[in-house]
């Protein structure tokens, strides 16, 4: 399991992980901004327009309205990134992080409109009455790549797995359990129950199910995260002023924050902002083609509004309310995750500049380092370690009252640790003590900060319960379109079947490899999308100016 984790984790490296994928990314989207001049600017208001029907023509081929279209979309993109995604990416960039995730939202509206434009134009009916849509459809009818059709395909069914299914369940089950104390199991039942309910109903289902959730969730969240950000309306400008202040220079050491260079903070920006929005992927444009329209480019307008809806809004709402309640560079107390665990060869202290520095460059990978990871062991008596020579990091932050437990808090642990490479190689040990925190723990943590006290966890505990299990619904259909495209109708049952399956499974499993392999798939989805997207960039220009010249007649 290590082996395959580690070789995924290879194979992202020099993919999404990668110091070009950022740059394709966002190329891609500027390229198509001037190409098409601004559309996500220009065609805003026709695209409001177009998504409350007031140009719908009866008896337009398709199964969905626009706005289930939308919906169905957005409630793939508006998910745990949403909450977890924004706070890993402040954690990681600092709030420069967050301007990046605006860029890739501005360029993504471009890149969103060429993408569905493109994939509802080549859709096809298939044998049992629906719509099937996607960059696969474009890329074997039109680019003659059967090849990269398949590996497209096959890529997202993997992906709806990934992405849309094993880490949403597994993040309801974690927050349901510490939230209300519901057991992982049961979680996992009911909502496996209620995913199936949905989803074998097909598209027609799936559309009236997300057209009534996403704007229930959306009103709840909005409402919560106001609550904090008038509570700290003094830190509102403050945090505008670093997001953008930072954006180009990279995030200074703040609090218990080490800082971030401007390369992390752009990479990490952008990373998050394509696992938000999905800009380019490719996953969007298969609910789109399901839209009730003639015009391909009427359906590309409506999908405009997705990065806006969720990356510029919600996302930078979460991303004030984690720098406006200040929660986001100080320690708090929390049980220590092994992946954020790291102990380091020396005693060092935060209080020294010298030693912040040298640490900080080792996270940041900035050479002039001299920090190692640590080999050796640890003596413990009654919970707390009474040796030195060493410094324990959790989570890019200086641990401070750091205390070990054997299987639980309340059993104090007294022995011998042995740490190799950095890492303890003891299972039952559980640490805890004082650190920064990320991800929705962080997210939850700033939701408390407001009027409605520790009831603001509350919020986003709903958030991620309504977020995540939307998210799974749209995957869903985006897997047994791909299925379609491979195998025909007939897959489409068994697919359901095992993804609901798997979506139990995950609610009380370790989902890390599943990651892993998720982020991989995305890369091959999103490249071959861009790349079939930019060869078809003179058609696009084309389909652009028809529809005006039939809109303007």
């Amino acid at each position: 399991m290590d082996a395959l984790l580690n070789f995924f984790n290879l194979i992202d490296s020099f993919l999404g992980s990668a110091a070009w994928f950022p740059y394709v990314l966002l190329g891609t989207g500027a390229f198509f901004t001037i190409y098409l001049k601004f559309p996500q600017i220009r065609y805003f208001k026709h695209a409001c327009k177009v998504v409350t029907g007031k140009l719908d023509k009866k008896g337009d081929p398709g199964d969905t309205t626009h706005f289930q279209s939308l919906t169905t979309a957005l409630s793939g993109t508006v998910g745990t990134g949403n909450i977890s995604g924004v706070a890993l990416a402040i954690f990681l960039g600092g709030p420069a992080a967050l301007f990046w995730m605006w860029a890739t939202a501005f360029f993504g509206m471009t890149t969103k409109f060429v993408e569905v434009t493109l994939s509802h134009k080549y859709r096809e009916k298939t044998p049992d009455g629906t719509m099937a849509g996607g960059p696969m459809y474009y890329m074997e009818k039109r680019l003659n790549m059967k090849w990269l059709a398949v590996a497209f395909a096959v890529a997202t069914v993997i992906s709806s797995f990934g992405t849309g299914n094993l880490p949403q369940s597994n993040g309801i089950a974690t927050t349901m359990e510490a939230s209300f104390g519901f057991a992982p199991s049961i979680v996992g039942g009911v909502l496996a129950i209620l995913l199936g309910l949905v989803i074998l109903g097909g598209i027609h289902r799936i559309a009236a199910v997300t057209s009534k959730i996403v704007p229930v969730m959306a009103v709840i969240y909005i409402i919560g995260a106001f609550a904090v950000i008038f509570a700290n309306i003094e830190n509102v400008g403050p945090a505008f002023a670093s997001i953008i202040g930072d954006a180009f220079t990279g995030s200074a050491a703040a609090g218990g924050f080490l800082g971030a260079t401007f390369a992390y903070a752009f990479n990490r920006g952008v990373n998050r902002g394509l696992f938000s929005n999905e800009a380019g992927q490719g996953s969007a444009p298969i609910a789109h083609a399901a839209a009730k329209t003639k015009e391909p480019v009427s359906e590309g307008m409506v999908s405009i509004l997705e990065p806006f809806i969720d990356t510029i809004i919600i996302c930078t709402l979460t991303g004030l309310v984690i720098l406006s309640s200040g929660v986001w560079n100080q320690k708090h107390q929390n049980e220590f995750d092994r992946s954020d665990m790291l102990y380091v060869t020396g005693t060092y202290d935060q209080g020294s500049e010298e030693d912040s520095v040298n640490v900080y460059k080792y996270l940041n990978d900035i050479s002039g380092s001299t920090v190692a990871p640590y080999n050796g062991e640890i003596s413990v008596v009654n919970g707390v370690a009474v040796s030195g020579g060493y410094t324990l990091i959790n989570a890019r932050s200086f641990a401070e009252d750091v205390s070990y437990h054997a299987g639980s808090l309340d059993d104090n642990f007294s022995g011998t640790l042995t740490i190799e490479e950095g890492a303890i190689k003891r299972d039952n040990i559980v640490v805890q003590g004082k650190s920064l925190i990320h991800s929705a723990t962080l997210t939850t943590k700033a939701f408390t900060k407001g009027f409605f006290g520790d009831w603001g966890q509350y919020i986003v505990s709903i958030g991620l319960l309504l977020f995540a299990f939307s998210t799974a619904i749209a995957w869903s259909y985006y897997g047994d379109r791909a299925m379609t495209y491979l195998f025909g109708p007939a897959s489409v049952m068994p697919y359901r079947v095992v993804y609901v399956a798997g979506f139990f499974w995950a609610a009380v499993s370790d989902t890390t490899l599943v990651w892993a392999l998720s982020a991989v798939a995305i890369v091959v989805m999103t490249l071959p999308n861009l790349f079939g997207i930019l060869m078809l960039r003179k058609e696009m220009k084309t389909s652009v100016a028809e529809y005006w010249n039939k809109v303007n007649k």
